[in-house]
């Protein structure tokens, strides 16, 4: 197992330094902060499960401490359809924990220690008053450089090639490279977001500026309840088709097709471009998913105009529930 928590006393350094902003010479000799609540995060998947392929089956990241009772917000791709999962503490010291939740399209997930931390939890912070040049940290749980200064470089929406979208996500630069999980803290030590991904354009289409994409703490807190009471939020869920698709010129490049998902059984390939839903022409990924899931809840069917080899067609897709399709707790 990696070392966890590797050069800490640094990393509290950087954190009195942006959170207090004070010069060198007055920073304390001994500092508590939310860097204690940012915990390792490890999930063992099995080998059937349907994204071990893409994911694989251990996975690593990070997760923060949101409750005192051992409540650990992570991103939910790193335990999604897990079969164990433990919490990495300083020192090493690794608690099992449970899988809670995981919420398809927030794209975040809880674990429970499953025996006490004693941790102090990051309070949430107000994502929704993030602006574009706000200095943040994001707090790791490992890496050579666990905590990062950044700037918020962006707020904008994020279509993710496997039916994901996100309205308000935050764009941060300089990238954390231990991005999965990590915690995104404010100036006052709140926790504003969750760690998903690295992006070539943070800062905006077209511009190359490396940097991470965070979901916003604002859209976990609507549905927390209904995700610590019932593995899931009670939001219906949308049509799910089963394909991953780049966007060129408007148009979506099929790029990937799930094994015995909707499309699949409606004879979708790799290579088709999708030009419309319902009739309705497309202007690009984020505008085919709200067509597609304007149409109604998980099981709709779904009427998608697709130029193929062999020409233009209409193909009908019933679609179906992610969360059927993924092999995830009973209780979700």
């Amino acid at each position: 197992m990696a070392k966890i928590f590797i050069r800490r006393a640094a990393a509290t350094f950087c954190l009195i330094l942006l959170l207090a902003g004070l010069p060198n010479a007055a920073i304390p000799a001994r500092a508590a902060g939310p860097l204690d609540a940012v915990v390792g995060v490890y999930a063992s998947v099995p080998r059937d499960a349907r994204t071990a392929d893409i994911l694989g089956t251990e996975r690593r990241g990070s997760g923060v401490v949101i409750d005192k009772d051992g409540l650990v917000l992570t991103i939910g791709y790193l335990i999604m359809e897990a079969i164990s999962a433990e919490l990495v503490l300083p020192g090493n010291k690794t608690v099992p924990a449970e899988v809670v939740a995981y919420d398809y399209e927030t794209g975040f997930g809880l674990l429970r220690a499953q025996s006490p931390l004693g941790i102090e939890p990051v309070p949430l912070g107000q994502s929704s008053e993030l602006k574009v040049d706000s200095q943040v940290l994001v707090a790791a749980a490992s890496g050579a450089r666990p905590l990062v200064g950044a700037v918020v470089v962006s707020r904008r929406e994020f279509a993710g090639y496997w039916e994901y979208l996100l309205p308000d996500a935050i764009f941060t630069a300089p990238p954390h490279f231990e991005f999965g999980g990590a915690a995104l803290l404010g100036r006052d030590g709140r926790l504003l977001g969750v760690g998903s991904l690295i992006v070539a354009d943070a800062a905006g289409p077209e511009r190359q500026v490396p940097g991470n994409m965070m979901v916003p703490i604002d859209a976990l807190k609507p549905i927390l309840a209904d995700l610590i009471a019932n593995g899931r939020s009670k939001v219906p869920p949308r049509p799910w088709l089963g394909i991953s698709s780049e966007e060129a010129r408007g148009r979506l490049f099929v790029t990937h097709v799930s094994p015995d998902g909707p499309a699949a059984k409606a004879g979708l390939a790799v290579n088709d471009i999708i030009v419309g839903v319902a009739g309705q022409e497309i202007t690009g990924q984020a505008d085919f998913y709200r067509k597609v899931w304007a149409l109604g809840g998980a099981g709709i069917e779904v009427p998608l105009t697709v130029l193929s080899r062999d020409g233009l067609s209409e193909i009908k897709l019933n679609s179906a529930s992610r969360y059927d399709h993924l092999k995830l707790k009973p209780s979700y």
